[in-house]
């Protein structure tokens, strides 16, 4: 069985443009979360956002091909170049064909499609730009990236609400180990902090309103009362063990389990208990052939919703038992905010980094706990652990379930 493991990890987040920018952000305690500049929010129900705040487009693509581009395709080239280089793997016409790329959104260029139809409406049909369809179509996340950086194996966007950066990942890993490639890129990604975006996730009652941005996402308290909408994203370099050592790749962690099931219950809400959420736990656990007692640490999709994280708590419990009060967990959405499509990409980064440094990241704003989430969230301070097996999961809307399994690399 081919071996797989992360060598690179690029990522543009509200935290910060670039890997290490964002993690020390993170484990410092800070937050991404603060009004909306993109905008004018005042005819708006909620006015906070997490905005990345620091990403210069020209850094990393021409200025004449960004109008392009939607904001999403650009996080998603940026992310992927920083992520390359983090590897030191370089892309040849010799390796081209075993390099291979999946990145996920949630929703895609909806800045575009904005934008666009906006034009449609107020001054007619031929004023819509001829970018307008391949700039606001989600498989450009991944279309796009592999064109800047010229891979030619295995190209597709997984699209499962916020599970798509996670199912990217593990779609990839599994293309390595059915030796479609030797080298994937992949994560997700998403810009969705816009007027409809913002407007369509207030009117469902999703996102908090707390008007204070710095502590409005708050996972796993008793008073939290809703997700906070963030944007960016998290690509991974996934990697044959073999092809990796061989050119002497520094290794992050290796992927060991992949769980992917559905709920089949409800459009928006988690089924009761998470009982989809546990299957795939534990699907993700039996692939990498690792006992609950062996992870020290989950990285929880933890959106700050009332429904989601007391259900993600129960999931972990059914899985893990006993066991389940000797770990850590985390949900990084309260600096971060919640990236939808490119959460999972990002929360992986984290799971990644976490192990290989021995750090876990903090639960922040955790001050008022909720009985009915008993577990350690690691509250408000990073901590150090060393971690043999974490897990990193990602639950969306329309019942998808996605998990990663990460451990520390042994020969």
């Amino acid at each position: 069985m081919r071996r797989v493991v992360v060598t690179g990890i690029g990522l543009i987040t509200p935290l910060g443009t670039g890997k290490e920018k964002t993690w020390k952000a993170l484990i410092n305690g800070e937050c991404g979360i603060d009004k909306i500049t993109a905008f004018d929010t005042a005819e708006h129900s909620v006015h906070i956002a997490a905005e990345v705040k620091d990403f210069n487009p020209e850094d990393f693509i021409e200025k004449k091909e960004l109008k392009k581009l939607g904001r999403f395709s650009q996080f998603a080239i940026a992310a992927s170049k920083e992520a390359l280089e983090d590897s030191g793997f370089k892309i040849t016409e010799e390796n081209a064909e075993r390099v291979g790329t999946i990145i996920g959104s949630g929703i895609g260029g909806l800045d575009i499609i904005e934008q666009e139809v906006g034009k449609l409406v107020e001054r007619g049909p031929k004023k819509v730009s001829p970018f307008y369809i391949p700039a606001a179509i989600l498989n450009m996340a991944s279309g796009n990236s592999s064109i800047y950086t010229g891979a030619k194996g295995p190209n597709k966007t997984v699209v499962t609400a916020c599970a798509s950066g996670t199912n990217s990942i593990g779609d990839a890993f599994q293309a390595i180990m059915l030796n479609k490639a030797d080298v994937m890129i992949a994560g997700g990604t998403e810009a969705t902090v816009t007027p409809s975006g913002v407007a369509g996730f207030a009117n469902l009652k999703a996102l908090s309103t707390n008007p204070d941005p710095k502590t409005a996402s708050r996972p796993f308290t008793i008073d939290r009362d809703g997700f906070v909408l963030g944007e960016g994203a998290g690509i991974l370099i996934l990697e044959e063990v073999e092809h990796g050592k061989k050119r002497g790749a520094k290794i992050y962690a290796e992927v060991i389990g992949y769980g992917e099931t559905g709920d089949a219950y409800h459009m928006t809400a988690p089924s009761e208990g998470g009982e989809g959420a546990a299957r795939a736990i534990k699907m993700a656990l039996d692939q990498g052939n690792a006992k609950p007692e062996e992870v020290g640490y989950i990285n929880a999709h933890g959106t700050s919703t009332p429904a989601n994280d007391k259900n993600e708590t129960q999931a972990i419990k059914t899985v893990l038992g006993e066991h389940a009060y000797n770990i850590s967990v985390s949900s990084t959405k309260g600096a971060t905010g919640h990236l939808l499509g490119g959460a999972g990409g990002v929360e992986a980064a984290f799971l990644a980094m976490a192990i290989d440094e021995g750090i876990v990241p903090p639960t922040i704003n955790y001050e008022n706990p909720d009985p009915l989430c008993d577990l350690d969230y690691t509250p408000n301070k990073a901590v150090k652990r060393d971690i043999n097996v974490g897990l990193s999961t990602s639950l969306g809307f329309g019942g998808h379930n996605a998990v990663l399994a990460f451990k520390k690399y042994t020969d």
